[in-house]
C-alpha cells in the first residue's frame, strides 16, 4: 500500500473513533479554563507578593498553568491512537493490509502528531490571549521578547506529549497498561523527583519537566536548571524519539 494510501487510513481510523477526538476537544477546554481561573486568581493575589517575586511575575507561565492538567487528555488521546487496534483485535487487519511495520508504526504517529499540533497551537494562543485579559495592568504582550516563543513552546509541548505517550503504547501495546504506567509517571513521580531537593537534579531531566521551560519567559530565582527553553524542549524531543523508536523496535520484533 502506497504512503499517501495509508497515511488517509490512519486519518480515517482516528476520525472514526470519536473518543480520541473528544480527548483533544477535552485537552483544550480544561487547558483553557483552569489557565483563566489561574490568571485571575495571579492578578488578585499581586499585590500580596514580595518584591523578588514581582520581578519574576511570569505573565504568559502563568496563563499556562491549566496545561498541567490538560496534558491528562493528551495523554489519553496519544495512547487510544496507537493501542485501539490491539485492545480490538483490527492490528492483525491492518498489519495484513500494511505488512511494512515501519510505514504502519509512523504513518500512525505522523496523522496523530499533526493533529495534535492544530490542537496545540490553536489552544496555546487562545489560552495566552485569554489568559492576559485576564490579568489586567499584569499582562504580557505577544511582541515582548521570549513571549511568542512561549506560546508556540505550549502548542510544542502540548504535542510532544502526545507523541511520548504514543511510544509508550506502541511498546506495551495495552491502553490500561500505558495508562497505569503514564499517569502516575506524570502526575506523582515526576512531581516527587522535582521536588525533593535529593533527587531534584535528576527530575529536571524527564521530559515534562525539561519541556516545561520552553513556556517560561522569566526565570525565577531559585532555579539553577542547567539549560534553557529550547535545551529544555531538545531534551523533550531526545525522550519522544527514544521511546518512538522503542515502539518500532517492539513492533518489528514481535507478532501482531
Amino acid at each position: 500500500m502506497a504512503a499517501t494510501q495509508v497515511l488517509k487510513s490512519e486519518w480515517t481510523k482516528i476520525r472514526s473513533v470519536s473518543s480520541t477526538l473528544w480527548t483533544l476537544g477535552l485537552a483544550a477546554v480544561v487547558t483553557i479554563a483552569l489557565g483563566l481561573l489561574i490568571s485571575i486568581l495571579s492578578k488578585n493575589d499581586y499585590d500580596k507578593l514580595d518584591a523578588q517575586d514581582k520581578l519574576t511575575f511570569d505573565p504568559t507561565y502563568i496563563s499556562f498553568a491549566g496545561m498541567s492538567l490538560g496534558q491528562l487528555a493528551l495523554i489519553v488521546f496519544g495512547v487510544l491512537v496507537v493501542s485501539n487496534e490491539y485492545s480490538t483485535g483490527m492490528i492483525r487487519t491492518s498489519l495484513a493490509a500494511v505488512p511494512q511495520r515501519g510505514t504502519f508504526l509512523f504513518s500512525k504517529v505522523a496523522v496523530a502528531t499533526l493533529l495534535a499540533l492544530v490542537v496545540g497551537l490553536a489552544t496555546s494562543f487562545v489560552t495566552f490571549f485569554l489568559g492576559q485579559s485576564m490579568l489586567g495592568p499584569y499582562k504580557a504582550q505577544i511582541g515582548d521578547p521570549g513571549v511568542l516563543r512561549a506560546v508556540i513552546g505550549g502548542g510544542l509541548y502540548m504535542t510532544l506529549i502526545a507523541m511520548f505517550s504514543m511510544g509508550v503504547a506502541a511498546m506495551l501495546r495495552s491502553p490500561m497498561l500505558s495508562l497505569g504506567i503514564l499517569m502516575p509517571f506524570f502526575f506523582l513521580i515526576s512531581n516527587i523527583l522535582g521536588n525533593v531537593s535529593a533527587t531534584k537534579k535528576i527530575g529536571r531531566f524527564l521530559p515534562d519537566q525539561a519541556g516545561n521551560k520552553i513556556m517560561q519567559v522569566k526565570t525565577p530565582f531559585d532555579d539553577d536548571t542547567p539549560y534553557g527553553p529550547w535545551g529544555g524542549l531538545a531534551i523533550m524531543v531526545a525522550w519522544v524519539v527514544v521511546v518512538l523508536l522503542g515502539g518500532y523496535v517492539l513492533l518489528k520484533k514481535r507478532d501482531a
